[in-house]
This record gives structure tokens, C-alpha cells and sequence, in this order.
């Protein structure tokens, strides 16, 4: 394994700041999806506050799967095998 040059060093950073955007993008709008039928229609507060909870829950595991996804997949490419 060889020292990283400037523009590898370069383009990590720019992967892990594009899947965190990209990540936090569909993240949001997961929540949205799930959690916007209450305000939308005037649901009860119980009913309210479980969407709100289910919708962070599956927006965390959005955001979590895409940005391992995303670096998993950068990391795997033949250009980046440290050589």
C-alpha cells in the first residue's frame, strides 16, 4: 500500500461529503413520507406522535443504508485500490 496522493485524498473527501448531502436528502424525504399524512390530516396526537417516531426511525435506517452504500461502493472501484 502506497501513500495517497493529493486527488485520491480529494476524492474520498468529496464521496463522504456527497453521500452525507445525498443521505440526508433521502432521508428527509422518508420522513416526510411517513410522517406527513398527520399534520395533512388533522390525526390524533397519539397517532401524530407515532408516525413521527416510525418516521425517524426508518429515515435514520435510510440514511444510515445509503451512505454505506455509497462508500462501500466508492471503495470497491478499481481505481481505488490504493496502488
Amino acid at each position: 500500500m502506497g501513500r495517497r496522493t493529493q486527488a485520491d485524498r480529494d476524492a474520498i473527501t468529496i464521496e463522504i461529503g456527497y453521500a452525507l448531502v445525498s443521505a440526508g436528502f433521502a432521508a428527509a424525504l422518508v420522513f416526510g413520507a411517513v410522517y406527513g399524512p398527520a399534520p395533512a390530516f388533522s390525526l390524533s396526537p397519539a397517532a401524530g406522535h407515532a408516525l413521527a417516531v416510525a418516521g425517524g426511525i426508518v429515515a435514520g435506517a435510510v440514511f444510515l443504508l445509503r451512505i454505506t452504500h455509497l462508500l462501500w461502493r466508492f471503495a470497491r472501484r478499481p481505481e481505488n485500490d490504493g496502488r
